[in-house]
Formats: structure tokens, sequence, C-alpha cells
């Protein structure tokens, strides 16, 4: 397992991991589940070909263009559910966002088993593909900007970067990663 650093310009430095085929992470080093979905030790790395093709796409991102994430070889760990919510966060286009009520629903309709809004949040916590699987583009119903582990701030300059915030949506007092 290897790693490297990402300086953005707007969010501080993200570390990305990989097994040296596909992207196994990428955290914020604030996030609260900095390195979820390794257990095993990890080497720098600097110069894989992996990283490269992820150095660009991130630059293509804050440079202000929409690449697919779908473009890179995603291979971190999941369960099956973890990887149903990581679906769904992939098709949420750039610019937009959706609930976690509305991914539970999704999920509902896919499985014939009831979701909740709850285990969606769960799930979309622990993705360890910030900013790649768009976690940052999910929402409370009611439009609190809820749950995410780099951080509210972060989440917002995100959410304006990308021309997706709304005045609906506002900043919870208490709990949820502020």
């Amino acid at each position: 397992m290897y790693l490297t650093e990402y300086r953005t310009p707007t969010i501080g430095t993200l570390t990305l991991a990989s097994d040296g085929t596909g992207v196994t992470g990428c955290w914020f080093n604030n996030g609260r589940y900095f390195g979820y979905g390794v257990n095993e030790s990890m080497e720098r790395s600097d110069s894989l070909a992996v990283f490269d093709r992820v150095r660009r796409w991130l630059d293509r991102y804050f440079a202000g263009e929409t690449p697919d994430p779908r473009e890179l070889t995603l291979t971190a760990r999941a369960t099956e559910f973890q990887l149903r919510v990581r679906e769904a966060m992939l098709d949420i286009p750039y610019g937009q966002t959706t609930t976690y009520g509305a991914i539970a629903k999704r999920l509902e309709a896919e499985t014939g088993r009831r979701q909740s809004a709850r285990a969606v949040g769960g799930a979309v916590g622990r993705n360890p593909l910030c900013l790649i699987v768009p976690c940052h583009r999910v929402i409370g119903s009611n439009g609190s900007l809820t749950g995410f582990g780099g951080g509210i701030d972060t989440k917002v300059r995100l959410l304006e970067h990308e021309g997706a915030m709304r005045d609906g949506f506002w900043r919870p007092k208490r709990g949820t990663a502020l």
C-alpha cells in the first residue's frame, strides 16, 4: 500500500493511497475517518502512475472542470452496502446535491429492502475517497450541511467551488463533524 499527498488550492492537503493499481484512499488530513479502509502500513511513493492520474484529475477539478470520477480506477475496500452508496454518490452531477433520504430511496428501489437515511449517512461518512466520490454533495433533507468528515467549512468551500450552494442550506449548530 502506498501514499502521497496533494496540496489543493482551497481546502488544504489531501492524502492519497493506492494499492499500486487503483485509488484506495483520498482523505482530508483533518478528516475524522482519516485512513479508513486501509489496515496495512503505507509506504510513501510520490511517483506511482496511479497518483499521477489522480493529481491530473484533481488539477482539472480545482481548475473548474468537471472530470468524471469513473475515469479513475477506484479500488477502495467497502461492504456491499457502502459500494451501493458509493455508486449513488458517483451519480450526483457536478454542481448538484442530493439528500441521504433520496439515496436511501434509490437503494430501496434497487434492492427491494427498506433502507434508512441514517444508514446511508454512516456509509457516506466513511467514504474513503473524499472529493473523488463526492460525499460533499450529500445534504440533510431539510437543507442542513450535516455529517461531513472534512468539516462543514470544507463542505461549504467545495459546494461553492461547484456553484452548488443554495440559499436554503444551513450549518448545524452542534454535532455532525463541524
